[in-house]
């Protein structure tokens, strides 16, 4: 390691140490995590070239573990699992925040919760928030994957985990591996369907959010639900 490197690595530690995590560009906090470049190139080159990679720390904190392995220095174990768990810790502050508080308080933070569970899977995913009367999070649970149609939803099992949760709301998400959040046909008439079916049980959906690369559509929000 060159002096020059040695440099480089040391600077974003300190800054944040002097001045707070605010003041760190994003290169300069992916940095801290990766903590050490690869030979020809100092850590915050290779931060640099990571967030390029990915299109951004939306981009990269959606990422998979086999996305991240494609990327030169990032082939080892170490690095792409403390990626893996600040993206965690992250799904899980933002979930007991929707246990504290009704989670249309804070729509924003709904979309961005389903962003980090949702839009880097490469196939289609069914879930729903089961959610208590004054609509704070009780769970979040994956019900369906693979192609997602009215028949390979089923409105049974969606009913029952709903009654196993005592819910008295959902908020209905899946994503689109394509990449577009624009909801199908197909989809306003799986949320018709389960919205139905739900009602007969007196739990009401709230919405149904389409997750894409880096995007998230609120069914709701377009009078779809």
């Amino acid at each position: 390691m060159t002096f020059k490197d040695l440099i480089a690595e040391s600077r974003p530690r300190e800054k944040l140490i002097a001045f707070g995590a605010g003041a760190l560009a994003d290169a300069e906090l992916v940095a801290l995590l990766l903590r050490t470049g690869i030979r020809g190139k100092n850590v915050l080159q290779l931060s640099r070239e990571l967030l390029d990679a990915f299109g951004g720390l939306s981009g990269l904190l959606h990422a998979g573990l086999d996305d991240l392995k494609r990327i030169k220095g990032l082939g080892g174990t170490a690095k792409r699992a403390e990626l893996a768990a600040v993206l965690e810790l992250a799904r899980r502050a933002m979930a007991e925040g929707l246990r504290e508080r009704p989670v249309f308080d804070s729509p924003g933070s709904v979309k961005h919760y389903l962003q980090l569970h949702l839009a880097a899977r490469p196939h289609e995913v069914f879930a729903a928030l089961f959610l208590d009367s004054q609509h704070r999070l009780i769970a979040m649970e994956e019900l369906f994957r693979g192609t997602l149609t009215q028949t390979s939803v089923y409105p049974r099992e969606v009913v029952a985990r709903s009654l196993h949760h005592h819910a008295a709301a959902v908020v209905l998400a899946h994503n689109h591996p394509s990449g577009s959040a624009e909801p199908s046909r197909a989809d306003e008439l799986l949320t018709q369907t389960l919205k139905s079916a739900l009602a007969l049980v007196d739990v009401h959906v709230l919405d149904h959010i389409v997750v894409g690369r880096g995007q998230t559509l609120s069914m709701a929000e377009r009078g779809l639900v």
